[in-house]
């Protein structure tokens, strides 16, 4: 009976501990996804919901339609795709290269790179914004690099619509590399390098070396980088909202810009935000499937 009575208390206790973070996770998370997607599936206008005078009534995916229509929407997702192809398969692999160089001291001064490196992270994304649209702009310091070199040179990257996008995805290169950066650098020296030496004793070479020893024991958190580059891809919005905001006609717009576009600028358009709201929680749930069975089917396994 005592036993019976101290297990409930126990599992008492336990709700009890559990109920603040439930709440707080179903305020602030659960619903706001269910409302979002409940407004893109009506016909809200921006007037009261709850007791208005004028009803919300069901839509149903015409809001999803008439998104899908928009040239803008396929130009936003398309400039979404290139910067997490740019996550992956740039800043990923780049942040683990310059890790493993510090790791294997191939380089000098160790700390003064890895502050380097470190460094736009800790910068505000609007200040990185603003400070590279000035360097691209056609009376900044990469005209006149170019300019140097080649008299006459004009500067449009910025104005092209066929090349806005590559001042972006450079600067988002340079910006969210030493993210991965510092990732990789922690979880390597989480490997006992008598490992990678007794390897090297074996006759294995650095690549070999990096092959089946360093890389499969990095399985877990290549996957994990890999999700964190997806999730903060499709969410990029500040930096690119301060250096360009979109433009040129909207050419450097990305999902997120799009879905501020449609709500807040011009006439407020709530449902289709919100169909692109929950269009790109869709996405990302996908995009992160396919890296989880990429991994599943080829990686190794984290020790």
């Amino acid at each position: 009976m005592k036993t019976h009575r101290t297990k409930a208390e126990e599992r008492h206790a336990y709700l009890l501990m559990v109920l603040p973070a439930v709440l707080i996770y179903f305020a602030v998370v659960a619903f706001p996804m269910i409302f979002s997607l409940w407004i893109s599936v009506s016909d809200y206008s921006g007037g009261q919901i709850f007791g208005g005078s004028t009803p919300v009534r069901f839509a149903g995916f015409s809001n999803y339609v008439r998104m899908w229509n928009d040239r803008y929407f396929w130009i936003s997702l398309k400039n979404n795709v290139y910067i997490v192809l740019l996550s992956v398969f740039g800043q990923i692999p780049l942040g683990f290269i310059l890790a493993y160089a510090l790791y294997r001291n191939m380089i000098r001064a160790k700390g003064f790179f890895q502050t380097v490196i470190y460094l736009p992270c800790v910068i505000s994304s609007v200040i990185v914004g603003i400070l590279w649209q000035t360097i691209f702009s056609p009376y900044g310091p990469v005209t006149e690099i170019m300019q140097y070199f080649i008299p006459g040179w004009q500067n449009t990257m910025l104005s092209n619509p066929r090349t806005a996008i590559v001042p972006v995805l450079l600067v988002m290169l340079w910006y969210y590399t030493g993210t991965y950066f510092i990732i990789f650098l922690a979880n390597l020296q989480k490997i006992d390098k008598e490992v990678i030496e007794a390897a090297k004793i074996d006759g294995a070479t650095e690549w070999q070396s990096l092959r089946h020893v360093i890389l499969p024991a990095l399985s877990g958190v290549i996957v994990t980088s890999s999700i964190l580059a997806i999730s903060g891809s499709l969410k990029s919005f500040d930096l690119i909202f301060a250096m360009t905001g979109g433009n040129p006609a909207r050419r450097t717009s990305v999902l997120a810009l799009y879905m501020y576009d449609t709500a807040f600028r011009g006439a407020p358009n709530y449902p289709r935000a919100n169909a692109v709201s929950t269009f790109m929680m869709a996405f990302s749930f996908l995009l992160i499937i396919i890296t989880k069975l990429v991994e599943k089917k080829f990686g190794g396994r984290e020790e």
